[in-house]
């Protein structure tokens, strides 16, 4: 097998923004760990996707998680990148043909972050303040936990909303610690939001690399840098999303952890409006996982009463 080298470098595809970077960046330092090659054999390939491209409208209204994907793929589909880095969270379900993703990188933190320069907690938030989020999972759970908050869109990269929240756009926002965590810039928020508090997306914290299928040379290099619990854990919450038809215009939070040898998967799906909330957990052992995952999302939906997902 030919090994990537100077003259005929791995082509990683990833966004342009400094966390997509970061990903992208500490995949490539695996990879040269893993297998002993130098920085040269592997070739960063910046692509702009739509959903960089569009930032004044809310996801869902444009297409929701495939935006953030489409044209990677494309590129990984055409061979001209090798493998791509995605954030799992931004990642539909359904893959395209002949692509996969059977590499996931340790996991970060999963939870969510509450950033203020103001306010030191999420429940210390005045009555009527304003919290900016383009998430529909999070703005969810905030209106079912404070109705009194006003919520106003939230788009763009870490930079950008750091950027809004300074110019008193909004008293509030979050982020996911991982992302933070990866910039070196944890130091922004004010603490992590407990996920007892706050359940957080499904697959949030979670890096995974796909390929082509019939590419034997990228599947090698790949293996030795799988993350196995990680992947355990994402078959369960990926089941659990793709029962519930998960997408951006749906708000699903899940999380599972690995226990002794088991599966522990909590689940929640929200109104849109957070007027209304349904909570779940399940537990299997991780060779159940997927069945943990599909299980759970159907006794969500069996919970939910009559009109629940007339908004969709």
């Amino acid at each position: 097998m030919q090994m990537p080298d100077a003259k005929s470098p791995l082509k990683i595809g990833t966004r342009g923004s400094p966390l997509a970077l970061a990903q992208a960046f500490e995949t490539r330092r695996r990879l040269m760990d893993a297998h002993g090659l130098p920085e040269d054999a592997f070739e960063i390939v910046i692509i702009k996707t739509t959903g960089d491209k569009v930032l004044d409208r809310p996801l869902k209204e444009i297409g929701g998680k495939g935006l953030f994907t489409k044209e990677i793929e494309e590129a990984l589909t055409a061979g001209g990148i090798d493998i791509a880095v995605h954030s799992m969270k931004d990642m539909p379900v359904d893959q395209p043909e002949g692509l996969l993703i059977d590499c996931y990188l340790p996991r970060e933190d999963v939870r969510d972050a509450f950033v203020s320069p103001q306010v030191p907690k999420l429940m210390d938030l005045p009555q009527g303040a304003v919290v900016g989020s383009s998430s529909l999972r999070r703005r969810a759970q905030l209106a079912h936990r404070r109705p009194d908050l006003q919520l106003v869109e939230f788009r763009g990269n870490v930079q950008t909303r750091l950027k809004k929240l300074g110019e008193g756009v909004a008293m509030a926002t979050f982020l996911a610690m991982a992302g933070l965590n990866r910039l070196g810039m944890a130091q922004v928020a004010q603490g992590p939001i407990e996920v007892d508090e706050m359940l957080p997306a499904v697959a949030q914290g979670a890096i995974g690399i796909e390929r082509r299928a019939v590419d034997e040379r990228a599947a090698f290099l790949l293996a030795a840098i799988h993350d196995t619990p990680t992947g355990h854990r994402l078959a369960a919450e990926r089941a659990y999303l793709a029962a519930l038809d998960g997408s951006c215009e749906t708000p699903i939070a899940g999380l599972a952890v690995l226990e002794a040898g088991d599966v522990w998967l909590r689940g929640e799906i929200l109104r849109p409006d957070g007027s209304e909330a349904i909570t779940g957990e399940a537990r299997g052992s991780i060779a159940d996982a997927a069945d943990l995952g599909t299980d759970l999302a159907r006794r969500l939906l069996a919970q939910a009463p009559a009109g629940f997902f007339d908004w969709r």
